[in-house]
């Protein structure tokens, strides 16, 4: 079927090649030009026959000194790209404020790429999903309540514009076309899942090829079954599944395009962790027999993940289905063919030689992975209440979400007064997403989303007493309907035994990093610990924290990620390039500190703890 384009889809044209002219004359010097289309049914590479194997990994889950290593892993494999998502909110932490440097250098992980003989599927969103906060999105796109994420919504439009070009500026220039290995480009992300407006899709289409995404081949991903819903009839449709579905999928795919090319855009080789609920343990054998009968039907490949990594700092998800509330672990582990600290699994090797069999092609031998070592137990040195490192507040009547304080993640402490003696349910029409509830300092418990609950039985016999509600973000959901109104905070209002509460202070605790503390024990409850370690020479660990409660970890002022008890996690991976030779600082805070714990370093990780049975 013939599609006319539209007149906006012209003046895109148009304004495409003028910045196709900015992208040529900054071509890297001495590269070769190539082309990447799908044509005839199949994927061309130079106008030959070209079969993509590709593997995801994230270059913001990688620390930025070991992509390479990452990279020739993959190509030891025997895999001939790399696919790696590109998130927004960590590019764009405040609009206009864009931050391409160490390990978001996306660029140069590009380049190292091409140097190790890979190319290179970027998937820019906007949206992402991939377990990761928010789905990609910046949070302070929910500071505005009329911008709705996913849609036609002009400031919406306009925010994903904006950052969709200044990454052209990055990235265009590294298209195939222009000498570089980039040969595709994904438009938003399995939409079909979500919705069906194509002519969002069309939006987003356009401003890629305003950004300069016009010398690669162009493409849109998502379930089988729902591609009518998010695909474009003028570009590629690819589909995502997992174990036993290739034979379904690709039939479905047929029947609905029937030319072709088929790709398999996300084979899901394992799964992820939530936290209270079991370690994802998936068939390697299975996803084996599932990799041999796609290669061996001459379809394109890309293993999600090849290499998940770690989501550190902030930079978890969650999953909802309207109903329950899934935060994700610090860990992107993902059961996947190498493992979170680049070590190749046993799956790792089903699939090299699935690969080197149905391509005749043997790759090259597989680097050897460094060891982790173990660090002897020290103690906590210097201890801190929050209490006691609170900032200014800001007041307001009714309790402010953390989007509204231009606050991304972290925690936020709300405070008021309340007149007693009184005795009911501190009822929360929805809290988002953890919080911890104390009456003049003391805790009276927990409201905590995950498990449902709202409210809470409290109780004080004084005419006046300070009620203060902890708040944690535990993740903003990344996939999923509950995506528009996945801001932070108390929400919907507070009420104690059915009157409402106003008249709140309300105090940012974003904690990015571990900042300046005053140092005073003894503390319990909410509290900051510091403590010192040497270490020889810098190689891999894992932090155990099965002693910890909940909480926050940085290593020499790098936030490393979250713990909780209710597991599976029990260890953060704690890269090499975190330390340094000698003296390292480590900080924790905990929602229920106590005295005299201690740390350790690992050699191994701790992914699959029982879980308790009242978590």
């Amino acid at each position: 079927m013939t599609h006319l384009p539209s007149a906006s889809f012209r003046l895109s044209v148009a304004t495409a090649a003028i910045a196709l002219l900015a992208v040529l004359a900054i071509r890297p010097a001495g590269t070769e030009q190539h082309s990447f289309r799908a044509a005839d049914g199949q994927f061309l590479l130079d106008g030959k026959p070209f079969r993509i194997i590709s593997g995801e990994m994230h270059y913001a889950r990688i620390p930025r000194e070991y992509w390479r290593d990452r990279l020739r892993m993959a190509k030891a494999m025997g895999l001939n790209a790399v696919t790696t998502y590109v998130f927004w909110n960590a590019h764009e932490p405040r609009p206009g404020i864009y931050d391409f440097s160490g390990n978001l250098d996306v660029a140069e992980f590009v380049r190292e790429a091409q140097q190790e003989g890979l190319y290179v599927i970027l998937r820019p969103g906007p949206y992402s999903c991939a377990e990761w906060e928010f789905g990609g999105f910046p949070a302070w796109l929910l500071k505005d309540p009329n911008l709705v994420v996913r849609s036609r919504n002009p400031q919406f439009l306009a925010a994903a514009r904006a950052w969709l070009l200044r990454l052209g500026r990055e990235v265009a220039p590294l298209q195939i076309g222009n000498g570089g290995p980039i040969i595709a480009v994904q438009v938003e992300n399995e939409y079909g899942s979500y919705g069906d407006d194509h002519e969002y899709m069309e939006d987003i289409h356009h401003i890629l090829v305003d950004a300069g995404f016009t010398q690669s081949q162009l493409y849109t991903a998502d379930g089988a079954e729902e591609v009518p819903r998010g695909s474009l009839p003028e570009l590629p449709a690819v589909i995502n599944f997992g174990p036993g579905e290739a034979q379904r999928s690709f039939a479905t795919l047929k029947n609905l395009r029937s030319e072709g090319p088929f790709m398999n855009g996300e084979y899901w080789d394992g799964w992820f962790d939530h936290w209270g609920a079991p370690h994802a343990h998936t068939n390697p054998q299975q996803q084996a027999g599932d990799l041999d009968w796609i290669l061996r039907q001459g379809y394109s490949i890309s293993i999600y993940m090849f290499h998940g990594g770690t989501s550190f700092g902030w930079m978890n998800g969650a999953n909802s289905n309207g109903k329950n509330y899934e935060p994700d672990v610090t860990s992107y582990d993902y059961d996947a063919a190498l493992d979170e600290s680049g070590h190749p699994t046993p799956k790792y090797f089903l699939f090299r030689d699935v690969i080197a069999r149905d391509t005749g092609v043997t790759p090259p031998p597989v680097p050897a992975a460094p060891a982790a070592i173990a660090i002897p137990a020290f103690t906590m040195d210097r201890v801190a209440s929050l209490w006691d490192n609170l900032p200014p507040p800001v007041h307001s009547q009714q309790p402010l979400t953390m989007e509204a304080m231009d606050q991304s993640y972290g925690y936020v402490l709300y405070r008021t007064t309340i007149d007693g003696p009184i005795s009911g349910d501190l009822a929360i029409g929805a809290v988002h997403d953890y919080a911890q509830v104390y009456i003049d300092g003391k805790l009276a418990g927990a409201i905590d989303r995950r498990l449902n609950q709202t409210s809470l039985p409290v109780h004080t016999d004084r005419p006046r007493a300070r009620l203060d509600i902890l708040l944690e973000n535990t993740g903003r959901v990344n996939f999923g309907s509950a995506l528009p109104g996945e801001r932070v905070g108390l929400l919907n209002g507070v009420t104690l035994a059915g009157h409402p509460l106003t008249g709140w202070d309300n105090y940012s605790l974003p904690m990015l990093s571990s900042g300046t503390l005053r140092w005073r024990p003894p503390c319990q409850g909410p509290c900051f610990y510091h403590a010192t370690f040497t270490v020889d020479h810098p190689a891999d660990t894992f932090l155990d924290t099965s002693q910890l409660g909940k909480g926050m970890v940085w290593i020499n002022g790098r936030p490393l990620g979250r713990f909780w008890n209710v597991g599976p996690q029990k260890a953060l991976y704690l890269p090499a390039p975190f330390l340094k030779p000698g003296r390292n600082e480590v900080v924790l805070f905990d929602l229920n500190g106590e005295q005299g714990r201690t740390l350790q370093g690992l050699d191994h990780p701790i992914l699959d703890a029982p879980i308790p049975k009242n978590p």
